[in-house]
């Protein structure tokens, strides 16, 4: 299969934007030029507008096997390919939970036959499945939710969290929350039922906790550590005070565009784990992606249907989808000059491809994967969540008037989303992961 893109802006690794075509051959990028004379199975005119590297998503929840009603590897990947995401990284939270070989084996076969997009998998952590967290491949890493899960996949015990990291030599990613002072609160907040309490309830503190715990045992063994979903500034003063070469974070657009001060408007929307914060952390949150604290930018896309959102408080789910506005948001923010168009990159794809050794992905050079995605930068047009292809078919920032929308997306050198539509027959693969030799660097 060979693809020609012409007449396109090409975001080149070096930062800048080339005017010309790219050629690939058998998935991969074989040319770039000013003007390329080469026959091709597809031609698609770039219009001009801005080629880039596919975003890579690496914290999703796609629901399958046992939550398909929120969602599934298929219309999960089909909202990724709409929204310019060409990898995801799924998490291990779903019914039954991938904690061993056969589990993480049996999601690979659904994503083979269902994702229009690459996949790759999380193994979820428990007290006592640690010879497969040690063997389990191909895995990106071991998820531990030291809070903010129920039954087998929590992990608080800190003797069991340090035999993670003691004997577990792969990358660990943690939902880093506090279970002990969860509780705590959760008895002492017990007769507050509006949706502000969430943020009361679990606060910063119990972030910094579990944050903080989490890097005393990645120093200690000197253990890969990935902290996901990060959301306070307390948190950052632990990385600017020692952030290992070993570690990264990641930060969500709901932690970077939303406050506390979003709950009146939008309500149990908003409820999700760790909480929105205060506008001061949502400041923070943008200091510590512009300064290197945080590395990229990760969607925690965790769909739930609006009529288990409407539940009271204590019965209202917790997560919101993401993955479709994902990179337009952040777009967005290049185009309005509050961040460059590098920066974006980086954290929407370079970074997390380094962080978890997805080798030929990231960038766009001859002998990277065509993954990549035409957007337009010019034209601003609000949110319709008619157009969505998530199964929960809602979004926070509906109404929100965004640009760079894509308009192709390309996967392996294949169309995956085009003209409006998802192209169905399209298939992913799954990632391969290499852990990096020296510390992830965009």
């Amino acid at each position: 299969m060979t693809l020609l893109i012409k007449n396109a802006r090409i975001f080149l690794a070096d930062g800048t934007l080339y005017a010309g075509d790219l050629f690939a051959r058998d998935g991969r990028i074989a040319q770039i030029d000013r003007t390329l004379a080469v026959d091709a199975d597809r031609v698609i005119d770039g219009r001009g507008q801005v080629l880039l590297p596919g975003a890579i998503d690496p914290q999703v929840h796609f629901r399958e096997p046992g939550k398909e009603h929120k969602e599934d590897l298929q219309t999960g990947s089909w909202a990724c390919a709409r929204g310019g995401i060409t990898s995801f990284l799924e998490m291990p939270n779903t019914s039954p939970p991938t904690t061993t070989q056969a589990l993480l084996d049996d999601k690979l076969r659904r994503a083979a036959e269902k994702c229009v997009v690459n996949y790759g998998f999380f193994i979820g952590a428990t007290a006592d499945n640690l010879a497969e967290l040690q063997r389990a491949q191909p895995s990106c890493g071991v998820k531990i939710f030291m809070g903010a899960s129920t039954g087998d996949l929590l992990v608080d015990d800190p003797t069991v969290l340090e035999r993670i990291f003691r004997e577990v030599p792969r990358l660990i990613a943690v939902h880093a929350e506090d279970e002990a002072r969860i509780r705590e609160r959760t008895a002492l907040f017990a007769d507050r039922t509006d949706v502000h309490v969430h943020s009361d309830l679990r606060d910063n503190e119990c972030a910094r906790l579990a944050t903080a715990f989490a890097l005393d045992l990645s120093r200690r063994y000197q253990r890969r550590l990935h902290i996901l979903h990060m959301s306070t500034a307390e948190e950052l003063e632990l990385l600017k005070a020692d952030k290992p070469a070993w570690v990264t974070a990641e930060v969500t657009p709901q932690h970077l565009f939303f406050s506390t001060a979003d709950y009146d408007r939008l309500g149990m929307r908003l409820k999700q784990n760790p909480p929105i914060r205060s506008e001061a952390d949502r400041r923070a949150m943008w200091a510590g992606l512009r300064s290197g604290l945080i590395d990229f930018v990760a969607t925690d896309h965790a769909p739930h249907l609006l009529s288990e959102k409407a539940n009271p408080y204590a019965q209202a789910p917790a997560g919101m989808p993401g993955v479709e506005t994902s990179l337009a948001l952040m777009l967005t923010a290049a185009a309005r000059n509050e961040v460059t168009l590098a920066e974006v990159v980086r954290w929407m794809s370079t970074a997390a491809a380094a962080a978890y050794g997805l080798a030929g992905k990231g960038r766009i050079a001859p002998g990277y994967d065509a993954d990549l995605v035409l957007v337009d930068l010019e034209t601003f047009r609000p949110i319709d969540v008619a157009t969505l292809a998530t199964r929960c078919r809602w979004t926070p920032f509906e109404g929100w008037s965004l640009t760079g929308w894509p308009q192709v997306t390309i996967v392996g050198g294949e169309v995956a989303f085009i003209e409006g539509e998802v192209q169905t027959a399209t298939r992913g693969r799954a990632l391969a992961f290499s852990a990096p030799a020296a510390p992830p660097t965009a």
